[in-house]
């Protein structure tokens, strides 16, 4: 029987394999490192690893010098959840933008100039797109990151964005399978539930996944979520019914499945991320996306250990771990082909590059919704900016600004912005204006009784108020002028400051 003390005996090696754990700061951790010598074969990153495209190059570029087929992937989706810009605001807007503009070569467009942009930074694995269908609009989670509410839409969509992202030579990483659209918690805090049943499921939240598959996505991401009509015990990420049986079996999936992050409390709380783990493989997962909260080389360990554990007893077949990092390291070949490919493309045609380098400000443009008064006239004077803020959820995190005010300081200087929540939102925004006009920006208005109230005291005392929606659009327009966005990209800010200042 092999043996974990030498560290390098094949178990050790497959059981590192499998993971793609995070880690802090903008260099590699000699750590990482190290492992990555062991067997690691994927490293995933975050916003606080990305200072600069030129940064992250040279940290990609310092990964592979250890190990030069690595996989490095990146939760970069473009609009509200962005890595490559968490500081500034995305260059593109995010999937519902892109569904309100409904032009599939746009969407195509926009996901191959995303995914040069991460391949020339020596990112090869993107965890997007979202093949959500955002059915429930109370979601807390998904939103803006799904395509819409409408199947067909969601489904095409997706198979776009899968087909233009791995054009560029990056592998797509389709979520969340089997579809986080119709649920009204957040995975991240609490393991959620949908109950539709069989038919609604086949046709609603599995076609996405099919469109994805028939265009080739190299990976799929697995949902914490319970669906009883597939499986009644247990999550998808932890259930051979949903990964083998459903995935790969019925809908013939044959690459990566990752799951989602295992330090979310859909999974932590419930079976801890060692259990976890070991039930994710043993049912069908491939690799163990873990390290948006627990970033450090004892977590790696830990995993490493409970896998090789696993096997040792029994628990997890040898034979299916030994598969699991067969289709990691498949994966990495692929990508190794595909990132010097389209570096040579890019090379190639360097100004066609160049070309496409506004798509996401032009799809913004396209995604707006504009209503406005007959009244209604260009503002030719710094406004101010009442940002009615809720609280992020955990994707898209709250380091990312969001709004129009810098946008609208760009085109009328002298504009200026405040953040305001609950309750007395309204009253307070409304002293701090003053007697300047007021634009109103918000994000879901649907889904928070406060931000109505708010926006009915500023409508009452301030008619002329103009009205951003950042988020997804349900709430009747009302203002002198009301632009929904269908996302908060800093692109989607630009668009719709251009329409208010008319630009």
């Amino acid at each position: 029987m092999t043996t974990l003390a030498s560290g390098t005996d094949t178990i050790t090696r497959d059981a590192l394999t499998v993971l793609q754990p995070g880690f802090t700061g903008t260099t590699a951790p000699d750590w990482l490192l190290r492992r990555l010598g062991e067997g690691l074969a994927s490293v995933g990153l975050f916003g606080r690893n990305i200072d600069s495209p030129e940064q992250l190059a040279a940290l990609t570029a310092q990964l592979r010098a250890e190990r030069d087929d690595v996989l490095v992937a990146i939760d970069e989706e473009g609009g509200d959840v962005t890595r490559l810009e968490v500081r500034t605001g995305s260059s593109f807007p995010g999937n519902h933008a892109l569904g309100a503009v409904d032009d599939i070569s746009l969407t195509e467009e926009v996901a191959a100039e995303l995914g040069r942009r991460l391949a020339a930074c020596g990112v090869n694995l993107n965890w997007a797109p979202s093949a959500d269908v955002n059915s429930n609009p109370d979601n807390p989670v998904i939103g803006v990151r799904s395509f819409g509410a409408d199947t067909d839409l969601v489904a095409r969509h997706t198979a776009a964005y899968v087909t233009g992202l791995q054009s560029a030579g990056v592998a797509a990483c389709t979520k969340h399978f089997p579809g986080h659209g119709d649920t009204a918690v957040d995975s991240h805090h609490a393991l959620p539930r949908i109950d539709a049943d069989l038919s609604v499921l086949e046709s609603r939240e599995l076609a996405p996944f099919r469109a994805a598959i028939a265009a080739g996505t190299r990976a799929v991401m697995s949902a914490h979520i319970l669906v009883p009509a597939l499986d009644p015990d247990r999550p998808a990420t932890l259930s051979r019914r949903i990964l083998t049986g459903l995935l790969r079996e019925e809908l013939g999936y044959d690459g990566l499945i990752v799951t989602d992050g295992m330090e979310m409390q859909a999974i932590a709380a419930t079976y801890g991320i060692e259990r976890g783990s070991v039930l994710a493989i043993a049912a069908g997962a491939d690799a163990i996306c873990v390290g948006g909260g627990l970033a450090d080389d004892d977590t790696v360990r830990r995993l490493r250990d409970a896998l090789v554990s696993a096997v040792r007893t029994g628990e997890l077949p040898e034979e299916r771990l030994a598969d699991a990092a067969n289709r990691v390291r498949a994966l990495a070949r692929w990508t190794a082909v595909g990132v010097g490919a389209s570096a040579a493309a890019g090379t190639s045609a360097g100004a066609g590059a160049g070309d496409r380098a506004d798509v996401g400000l032009v799809a913004a443009r396209r995604a707006l919704t504009v209503t406005h008064a007959e009244t209604y006239a260009p503002l030719t004077e710094a406004p101010y900016v009442a940002a009615l803020t809720p609280v992020a959820n955990i994707a898209v995190g709250d380091e990312t600004p969001w709004g129009v005010a810098a946008e609208l300081a760009r085109l009328l200087p002298g504009t200026e912005t405040g953040s305001f929540t609950g309750e007395s939102a309204g009253a307070l925004a409304l002293a701090a204006a003053g007697t300047r006009r007021i634009v109103a920006v918000v994000r879901d208005e649907h889904r928070h009784p406060w931000m109505a109230a708010a926006l009915d005291t500023l409508l009452a005392a301030r008619p002329d108020t103009v009205v951003v929606e950042m988020g997804v659009p349900q709430s009747p327009p009302r203002g002198t002028l009301h632009i929904a966005t269908h996302g908060a990209a800093r692109v989607c800010g630009r668009a719709a400051a251009e329409v208010i200042a008319g630009e």
